[in-house]
C-alpha cells in the first residue's frame, strides 16, 4: 500500500480549501502540504457558486470578516492584473415598504461606528447617489447609499416594478470569477511545494500522527499527517465524524438558472439585485387547479419568501443573467456529489423575478432552450457564521460552513484557518467565528434573539 507523508493535509479542494492552502504555503511557508479531493479542484459546491461578494452583513462580526475578505481579494486582483474579474456595481436590496425600520437597523447594526460616515440616505430629488455606470472596483464608493421614494428609485432604475419604496445599494460588492481565483492560488503555490491528489477519504485514525486511508486510483492508499484541515465543504460533518467530532453543520440545496437575455429585458448595468418582499406567485386560475391537485406543489400556492437574485453575466456587452431564489432555506438534505434538481425550478424562479423585472415575464413558458439550471450546497451552522479554526480534535482545523458566501469568504477564511494552523496572530473578530464562540453565552443569546442571519 503506497504511503505519502506530508505535513499538513487539506480535505477539500472547493475555493475555501484552496485558499487555506495559499495562505499557508504563500504567508506561512509550509512547504509539505496536500490537498485532496474526490473530484477535480474547483468542483462541486464552488462550480455552483454564483461569484458575488459583499463587505455588509447585520452583525459587526460578520461584516468584519467580509471586509477583510473583501481586503484579500482586493490584493490578488491588483496582484494578478485583474485576473479574478472583479467588478464592483454593488448589491441592490430592494423593498416596496416605504420605512423599512427593521431592515435600516440592521443596515445600521453592520456598519456599527462607521456607519454615520459610511450610510447616505437619497430622498426626492437628491442628487448626490452616483449610479453604477462604471464595473471598476477601484473607483467605486464604499458605504452604502439608501434609496428612499418610489419615484427617485424610478429615475434610476426604471425596470423595476413601479412599487419598489426603498433601495439599499451596498456599494463594496460586486462579484468575481471563482474559478479564476482558484487557479491563480493553485499556480501560485505549486511551485511552493503544495500539491493536490484526486482521491476520496475513507477513515481517519490518530495515534502520535493522523493517519488517513484513501481511495485513489483504484487503490487504496495511506497519507500519514501532521495536522489536518477539514475544508470540505457539505461533507464537512462526515470527514469530522470519521475522528468521532460532531459539527453542527446542516446543509440546505440551492438552485439557480442562468440563460441569455437576448432580450435585454435586465440592464446589463444593473448592480446584484436582491427583491427582499415575499410574495404569492402569480398563476391563472388553470395553473392554480393543476398545482393544488399534486401535494409535491402545494407549497407552491402559498406565501412565498423573498429574496429572489438577479444579475447580469459576461459584462456589459454580454447577454447571460442569473436568477436564485434560496426558497427553501430551512429544508436541510443530506449532501451528494451529484444532486437532483427540481425540474420546475426555472420556471418558478422566472416567475418570481417578473415581479420586480416585469420584463422578464416575456420568457414565462419560453425560456432558450441552452438555459443552464444548477445547484449547490449551503453547508451552515443556525445562526449562519461559519467555522474557522481549530476543531475539538487536537491537530484539526476547520474552514466550513460558508453557506451561500463561500467565494466572498474564501480569502478570509483561508487566512483565518491559516494563522490558526501556524499559531500567528489574528484579528479580534477571528474568535467569534470559531467553535469558541458556543461557549460565549451572550453571544449566542444575541444570535438566538435575531430575527436576521444575512441569508440573502
Amino acid at each position: 500500500m503506497k504511503t505519502n507523508d506530508v505535513e499538513i493535509l487539506v480535505i477539500g479542494a472547493g475555493i475555501v480549501g484552496i485558499a487555506t492552502a495559499y495562505y499557508l504555503a504563500v504567508q506561512h511557508k509550509r512547504s509539505r502540504l496536500l490537498i485532496v479531493d474526490e473530484g477535480q479542484p474547483m468542483a462541486l459546491t464552488s462550480a455552483q457558486s454564483g461569484e458575488n461578494y459583499r463587505n455588509w452583513w447585520p452583525h459587526p462580526t460578520m461584516a468584519d470578516y467580509t471586509n477583510h475578505s473583501t481586503d484579500l481579494m482586493e490584493e490578488i486582483a491588483r496582484r494578478s492584473d485583474n485576473r479574478i474579474h472583479m467588478t464592483r456595481r454593488g448589491y441592490l436590496l430592494v423593498t416596496r415598504e416605504e420605512k423599512p425600520e427593521e431592515l435600516l437597523q440592521q443596515l445600521y447594526a453592520g456598519y456599527g461606528a462607521q456607519a454615520e460616515k459610511l450610510i447616505r440616505l437619497h430622498e426626492g430629488a437628491s442628487r448626490g447617489y452616483l449610479p453604477p455606470h462604471s464595473a471598476d472596483w477601484q473607483s467605486a464608493p464604499d458605504g452604502v447609499d439608501v434609496l428612499l421614494g418610489r419615484d427617485l428609485i424610478q429615475v434610476h432604475y426604471p425596470s423595476f416594478d413601479k412599487e419598489v419604496a426603498t433601495a439599499l445599494h451596498i456599494r463594496r460588492a460586486g462579484d468575481i470569477s471563482g474559478q479564476q481565483l482558484g487557479q491563480y492560488m493553485l499556480e501560485t503555490m505549486r511551485p511552493l511545494g503544495a500539491q493536490f491528489q484526486q482521491a476520496r477519504v475513507l477513515g481517519i485514525a490518530k495515534t502520535d500522527r493522523f493517519v488517513i486511508d484513501v481511495l485513489a486510483d483504484g487503490a487504496r492508499q495511506t497519507i500519514k499527517a501532521d495536522i489536518i484541515v477539514n475544508a470540505a465543504g457539505p461533507f464537512a460533518a462526515h470527514v469530522a465524524a470519521m475522528h468521532g467530532e460532531e459539527l453542527p453543520i446542516v446543509n440546505v440545496l440551492q438552485q439557480k438558472i442562468a440563460f441569455a437575455d437576448r432580450n435585454r429585458a435586465v440592464d446589463r448595468k444593473m448592480p446584484f439585485a436582491i427583491d427582499l418582499d415575499g410574495q404569492m406567485l402569480a398563476w391563472s386560475d388553470d395553473e392554480r387547479e393543476a398545482l393544488s391537485a399534486a401535494p409535491e406543489f402545494s407549497r407552491l400556492l402559498a406565501p412565498m419568501p423573498g429574496s429572489i437574485h438577479c444579475r447580469p453575466d459576461g459584462g456589459d456587452h454580454g447577454e447571460w443573467i442569473k436568477l436564485g431564489w434560496a426558497f427553501n432555506a430551512e429544508q436541510t438534505t443530506e449532501p451528494f456529489r451529484e444532486p437532483e434538481l427540481n425540474p420546475y425550478f426555472p420556471e418558478v424562479v422566472l416567475r418570481a423575478a417578473s415581479r420586480l423585472q416585469p420584463r422578464l415575464a416575456q420568457y414565462l413558458g419560453a425560456l432558450p432552450r441552452d438555459r443552464v439550471h444548477y445547484g449547490g450546497y449551503y453547508p451552515m451552522t443556525k445562526e449562519n457564521w461559519p467555522l474557522i479554526g481549530a476543531a475539538k480534535t487536537s491537530g484539526v482545523f476547520l474552514a466550513a460552513a460558508l453557506s451561500g458566501y463561500g467565494t466572498m469568504g474564501a480569502c478570509a477564511t483561508g487566512d483565518l484557518c491559516a494563522r490558526a494552523v501556524a499559531g500567528a496572530q489574528a484579528p479580534a473578530f477571528a474568535r467569534g467565528l470559531s467553535l469558541a464562540r458556543y461557549q460565549d453565552k451572550a453571544l449566542m443569546d444575541e444570535l438566538a434573539a435575531s430575527e436576521s442571519r444575512g441569508l440573502l
